[in-house]
This record gives structure tokens, sequence and C-alpha cells, in this order.
């Protein structure tokens, strides 16, 4: 499981160091072995500064689903074509780096910092700037779409 929210350094040919209290989860869960791709959702389409990065099984589990879906939807073939199309094995080095690839860092228009967001099963990688920029758009909206969804949720 992966969880909170780490500003990380971008070195010069495009690796950054997962945190340390990451590493031991990820050499059980995958040996090191992931998937980094451009993200497809609300927090992120169309936004620079946005990734995903997940462990080798979760990206397979991803992967079945998508490939369950109808060939001849229009909406299924765009999302085979972003999201798998942009998809990029990457392994942790034994500095627990990883390297993004320059189309990737392109496209999400990354710089020196990066946050590393956790997502449970993934993480999401983010432009510094991108990132404080949304947050201070979610913690500043008024919008309560999809709340009634959320009501039966108890914390």
């Amino acid at each position: 499981m992966f969880r909170g929210v780490t500003t990380v350094n971008l070195d010069a040919k495009g690796r950054f160091a997962i945190p340390t209290r990451y590493r031991e989860e990820l050499q059980d869960s995958c040996e090191h072995q992931l998937v980094v791709t451009v993200a497809v959702n609300e927090k992120c389409v169309g936004e620079p500064g946005c990734l995903w990065l997940y462990p080798l099984p979760e990206w397979e589990k991803l992967e079945l689903t998508i490939s369950k879906l109808p060939t001849l939807n229009k909406m299924a073939g765009k999302l085979r074509r972003f999201l798998i199309g942009n998809a990029t094995e990457t392994e942790m080095d034994g500095q627990g780096r990883l390297l993004l690839p320059e189309k990737l860092r392109k496209f999400a228009r990354m710089d020196k910092k990066l946050v590393l967001v956790g997502q449970l099963n993934k993480f999401e990688i983010w432009n510094e700037n991108s990132w404080n920029a949304k947050e201070d758009e979610w913690m500043n909206a008024d919008d309560d779409e999809g709340l009634d969804e959320l009501e039966s949720l108890s914390f």
C-alpha cells in the first residue's frame, strides 16, 4: 500500500529516487519492476505534471482489465492507445532510482522537483508546481460532484 506525499528530485539523467520506506515493499511485490505511463483521470488529464507509476503485478491487472474492453469501442481504443501506448517498463537500480523516459518527462513537464503521491496500488508523479496548483484548486473548490456516491462512507 502506497500512501503519503513526498517531494523528490529529478537528476540531469531523468532519474529520481524512490523513498526508502517504499523500497522493501517494491522488492517484495515486484522485484523492483515497475511501469510508468501517462495518467488518465480527472485530476491529471490535460494537466501538466502527472504520470502513473505501477508495480508490475498491479500494471498487469490493469492491462488484463483493459484487454477485455470491446475492440470497436472508440473510447476503449483511445484508452488503449494513450495508456498502454505510453507505458514504459522501468527498474529500480541499486540506489533505488528510476529512470523516467524523456517522452514522459516532456509530456508531464517534469523538471527538477517532483512530487510522488501514494495512491494505494500505484503512485502519481507530479511536477511540483503543478501539484501545488492542483492542491490549492482542490482545497478552494466548492463543487460537490460525486458527493452522493460517498455518503455511505464512514471515517
